[in-house]
């Protein structure tokens, strides 16, 4: 097997590497889904839940911390599932996670305008064009979707320092909004406001009805191994800040449920249609300015989810290309900006393309690709203990401890999670969900025998990269110089 050495630029810093996890996890859910979460669970259960979510997902990252350490390529479940399970196995796996990627991209190009709906309604709904799912697409409203589809096409076609900048700013924002709503709720808050802590006579089915709605919240730290040859860190370390990534996302989640309990009462929940903007707005005397402000913070958030599923989507497909599993020119990497370009105009030509499907297909979309992220979650994890047994001496620099017991966790929970969209009578799967899936299969199938057909024995196959690790020593002496 040949060898080379990595095209990319190694230029993601930990601060960057853990902003692109925590600003994809955190995204736009809290704004909107934080009185549901309340609803379903009680304020306690909601909490709960996003614990047992967290815990459960835990088991998944340690296997993506020890696994991208030990094989820091760009790709990711593409690398883990091709050296487990070889080139049919990995297809499967990078089809799947391509599907949620790309699926998030889409959904959060539609999400944009509908959140700039609540701070100006009249700029979206001029030009009515169709409706689609129910949905009536308005040609402002597709136009403010496609400026900012460009824009962050844009950002991650110069780079990804350049794409880490900007989620390393908004994602600050994020974090500001939140800690101004948790500090206000400690002061204005009232514990009597918490109640219910469960929902009465359904408290476990409650609970449970919240956690299976977390991972889904919780992905965003897979991204991380997408991007593993542009990262400047040592692999040891990689692991580390997926873990905490994973940790943090849990503890933000927790604590806005937290703030917005003690803040808003039942009935005012009820009748809100932004839960926690409303909750930020009673918290600072009813001030209309602390309720945008937080609208701001949900839209930084649709951004950096964008941005990092952005990233993660297309260094996705460039592995794929690079297997000789899709087209060769997708793989490209530009001599300047170090990108898979090819691969990143692409994912931004979907981007584009989506809002003119209207928001309600875009949901669709989301849905079917995160059963796609549970199936790949899945196989990554089955890779993990698949690889510990066929190669016991692989090098791990993070490795982890109880190593049967992590991955059999791992997959079952996502086996777990699989079953709820896939069993009779379970399945969280609508008929036109069910159509995606079923035409992404018969689109991978095609793509299958086509790169199959063209590429013949180099199918599946790619130059062995050469690992160069950042040594600890060497690292810290070159930051402490970038500060002289």
């Amino acid at each position: 097997m040949n060898e080379k050495k990595s095209k990319f630029d190694k230029v993601l810093s930990s601060k960057d590497v853990f902003v692109i996890a925590f600003g994809a996890m955190i995204g736009w859910g809290w704004i909107v889904m934080a009185g549901e979460w309340i609803d379903y669970g009680g304020s306690v259960g909601a909490m709960i839940a996003f614990a047992i979510g967290g815990f459960m997902v835990l088991f998944v990252g340690l296997t993506y911390a020890e696994l991208t350490s030990a094989m820091p390529e760009c790709g990711g479940e593409h690398i883990f599932s091709l050296r487990a399970f070889g080139k049919n196995g990995s297809f499967i796996c990078t089809w799947a996670i391509i599907l949620g990627y790309v699926g998030v991209v889409a959904f959060e190009a539609c999400a944009f305008p509908t959140v700039i709906k609540y701070i100006a309604p009249s700029l979206v709904t001029k030009g009515y064009m169709y409706t689609i799912g129910g949905f009536d697409v308005y040609a402002s409203w597709v136009a403010i979707a496609v400026v900012a589809a460009v824009i962050i096409t844009f950002i991650n076609y110069k780079g990804a320092k350049t794409a880490a900048v900007v989620q390393t700013i908004l994602t600050v924002v994020i974090g500001l909004v939140g800690i101004a709503l948790i500090a206000m709720s400690v002061v204005r808050g009232d514990a009597a406001n918490l109640d219910p802590l469960f929902v009465e006579g359904n408290e476990i089915g409650g609970v449970f009805k919240v956690a299976v709605m977390t991972p889904f919240m919780l992905m965003g730290f897979d991204v991380i191994p997408q991007a593993a040859e542009e990262i400047n860190i040592p692999f040891k370390k990689i692991g580390k800040i997926i873990i905490f990534s994973i940790l943090m996302a849990v503890a933000w989640y927790v604590l806005i449920i937290l703030a917005v309990s003690l803040i808003m009462t039942s009935g005012e929940m009820s009748a809100s249609e932004l839960v926690t903007a409303d909750a930020m707005k009673k918290a600072y005397f009813n001030s209309n300015i602390a309720s945008i402000i937080c609208i701001i913070g949900g839209i930084m958030g649709i951004v950096t989810s964008w941005n990092s599923f952005f990233m993660g989507g297309s260094r996705a497909i460039s592995a794929l290309a690079e297997s000789h599993m899709a087209p060769a020119f997708l793989a490209d990497i530009h001599e300047k900006t170090k990108t898979p370009t090819k691969s990143v105009l692409l994912v931004g030509l979907i981007a584009v393309a989506a809002p003119f499907f209207g928001k309600s297909m875009m949901t669709w979309i989301t849905d079917a690709g995160s059963f796609a992220v549970c199936l790949a979650y899945m196989m990554v994890s089955a890779s993990f203990l698949k690889l510990r047994k066929s190669e016991p001496d692989m090098n791990r620099p993070y490795k982890v401890k109880n190593a049967k017991i992590v991955g059999g966790m791992a997959v079952l929970t996502t086996a777990i999670m699989c079953s709820l969209y896939i069993l009779p009578g379970e399945s969280q799967l609508i008929m036109e969900e069910w159509i995606i899936v079923g035409g992404w299969i018969l689109l991978g199938i095609v793509f299958y025998i086509y790169a199959k057909n063209s590429y013949g024995e180099v199918f599946g196959t790619r130059s062995k990269l050469i690992y160069e690790d950042v040594k600890e020593t060497k690292h810290k002496f070159a930051k402490a110089m970038e500060v002289r």
